[in-house]
């Protein structure tokens, strides 16, 4: 080891021990972690020593006829400490109610238990419920008291009257004492607002309770409960999701189980289905949170259980508070969009990049100004169908003349296939391009104008299952465009298909093999059987790929399929002459052709690579 290698170690040992003395942590540090530590250790044995003591007292106190209330109340504190007169008692509900949301709370917890959307009915009539009414659903946070661990979501809070202010903005506290200290949550519903305010206050818990470093952890669950007619649609687009304090949005796995860890400050937690999004808002953020979803069979009471454990920064050594916001929202994108800041119209899966953008700045301020116009939603869908064809009609027209073009050169296309055999498949090209070029033709010039159009079609495919607008309106045979509209219910289970008809899926499937058939009698397209196959294949798959979606969607499709066969019909008719186009294409065979420097290299790459193949 030479002189270089040995000075190198001792720097790097020095850096070290420099780094590990300067981050130690202070005194105070480690006797507040130590009581920690000591807290959490005491846990396993006192449920050890719990255990024998309950035992003992059972036989002498409690399974007895002759045991007095002074014992029991006794042995309850020495088991619950300064919670005792909390973990029991009678549950008594508290409502806060605007115009738009009504608040239950229950003191068992001090939390909301339900919140009711006025404005809206679940599918079959019933008032649309936030929470589940018999399912999963916690608020609360843990702490240790006694050497056992707590939660308050279990324990029983003392509510304080309603009161009103002279802004009609309603408030009830909710207090759970600990000695002279304890816990007060405070809830205020303002007037018109789908908020609800809430702050968490702590007195003199220092020497009363532990908890990890200066946080309280939070656990909110909650079990989903199913309210629209199409179950698999709205587990499809119901998910868990929370953003970043930075601002960045994420969201979790909207099928099956996802989990999520997360070392960094967030904003708010959202659980969404598809049309209403509880959100938890933390003013000072969340520390941390780990995350959980999973999804319910089909056809399950609830469609997914979601559940939170949220770091909150609240010092016990002073009196501390902390001030949230919940937000029980319908998911309309200018609604989402108000709240300033939040990004919550993140929430609605309108696509990514360009399809968000089409969707955000076309589609739906075109749907909202239709909105205010007509009341019948199929009307609008067709008006809005109507004017993204007539706008996308100029890619359509120079699609039909580049494939018109192709079909007019279809005979000297043959002619060149006849006279080079496949074995001279470069010959064959480099002529076919030649004729191209003379002809003045793009060969791309029919599918770039469809592939143009494309970004609509992805666009609307996210819009519609994501607007809240269709949900519960009727058109012809449908009764709800924003699930399937069943002409049949089946008494067995078609696998990939399902157990019914929809009419609107099946009508947007036909008209795909009518427009299939129609764009294959205007190509040339004899070349290629297989090809043929592939594309009338295409209709059959979306069967049973939209038969779930919802019914507005495939009537969307559907229009769109019909529209574009009736507008190509026109340009044929009207607007294309092809023995003109012949004409011209003969004309332009007839002009000199400058070749260009790509062109000129790709001749000269072909040519080599033509006598690699010789030398072979």
């Amino acid at each position: 080891m030479d002189k270089n290698t040995i000075i190198g170690f001792l720097l790097m040992a020095a850096i070290l021990i420099g780094f590990t003395w300067l981050n130690q942590p202070s005194e105070a540090e480690r006797q507040k972690w130590q009581h920690y530590q000591d807290s959490l250790a005491a846990v396993e044995q006192h449920r050890v020593d719990s255990l024998r003591a309950l035992a003992e007292a059972s036989a002498d106190v409690l399974d007895t006829t002759t045991a007095n209330d002074s014992a029991k109340i006794a042995l309850k504190a020495q088991k619950y400490g300064l919670l005792a007169g909390s973990v029991s008692g009678e549950e008594r509900q508290t409502v806060l109610e605007n115009g738009l949301i009504r608040v239950e709370l229950t003191n068992v917890g001090g939390k909301i238990s339900n919140v009711v959307i006025k404005e809206h009915k679940a599918y079959g009539g019933s008032p649309v419920r936030m929470f589940s009414e018999e399912g999963d659903k916690s608020f609360g946070f843990t702490f240790v008291h006694n050497n056992r661990y707590f939660n308050t979501d279990e324990l029983h809070f003392s509510p304080s009257d309603v009161s009103v202010d002279a802004d009609s903005t309603q408030s009830v506290s909710f207090t759970l004492p600990i000695g002279e200290g304890g816990f007060v949550y405070t809830y205020t519903l303002a007037k018109g607002a789908y908020e609800v305010g809430l702050s968490v206050e702590g007195k003199d818990l220092d020497d009363k309770i532990a908890v990890q470093g200066n946080s309280l952890e939070l656990e909110w669950t909650l079990d989903m409960p199913a309210q629209e007619k199409g179950h698999k649609s709205e587990g499809m687009w119901s998910n868990l999701c929370y953003r970043y304090a930075d601002g960045d949005v994420e969201e979790m796995s909207a099928t099956g189980k996802d989990d999520d860890e997360v070392n960094m400050s967030l904003d708010w937690v959202a659980y969404k289905d598809q049309f209403f999004s509880s959100i938890l808002q933390a003013k000072a953020g969340f520390a941390g949170a780990s995350l959980n979803s999973s999804a319910y069979p089909t056809e399950h009471q609830y469609i997914k259980n979601m559940s939170s454990k949220l770091g909150v920064k609240f010092d016990l050594r002073k009196d501390d508070r902390a001030d949230f916001r919940f937000l029980f929202l319908p998911n309309y994108f200018y609604t989402l969009d108000s709240y300033e800041g939040m990004e919550l119209t993140d929430l609605l899966p309108l696509g990514w990049g360009i399809f968000g953008w089409i969707n955000e700045y076309f589609i739906i301020p075109v749907f909202k100004l239709l909105e205010n116009a007509f009341s019948n939603y199929g009307i609008i869908i067709l008006i809005l169908t109507v004017i993204i064809k007539l706008i996308i009609f100029p890619f359509t027209m120079s699609s039909y003349k580049s494939q018109a073009k192709m079909r007019v050169l279809k005979p000297q296309i043959d002619a060149i296939n006849a006279k080079y055999p496949p074995e001279k498949a470069m010959e064959r090209q480099q002529a076919t391009m030649a004729l191209y070029k003379k002809a003045g033709i793009n060969p791309m010039g029919g599918c770039l104008p469809m592939l143009l159009q494309m970004p609509i079609l992805f666009a609307a495919f996210r819009f519609f299952p994501a607007a809240i607008e269709l949900r519960g309106e009727s058109f012809l045979w449908a009764d709800d465009l924003s699930a399937y509209d069943s002409i049949l219910d089946l008494p067995f289970n078609i696998p990939f298909y399902g157990d019914h008809v929809s009419l609107f899926c099946l009508l947007m499937c036909v008209t795909q093999i009518l427009y299939t058939k129609f764009t294959m009698q205007s190509q040339n397209s004899a070349q290629m059987p297989g090809m043929n196959v592939m594309m009338y294949m295409m209709p059959v798959m979306l069967l049973f790929f939209f038969n779930d979606y919802p019914s507005g969607l495939c009537y969307y499709y559907f229009l769109s399929s019909l529209i574009t066969i009736l507008l190509t019909t026109l340009i044929k008719r009207f607007f294309v002459d092809e023995k003109a186009i012949l004409a011209q294409i003969e004309s332009n065979k007839k002009k000199p052709v400058k070749k260009s420097r790509w062109q000129e290299l790709y001749e000269r790459k072909m040519k080599e690579l033509e006598q690699q193949q010789r030398r072979k």
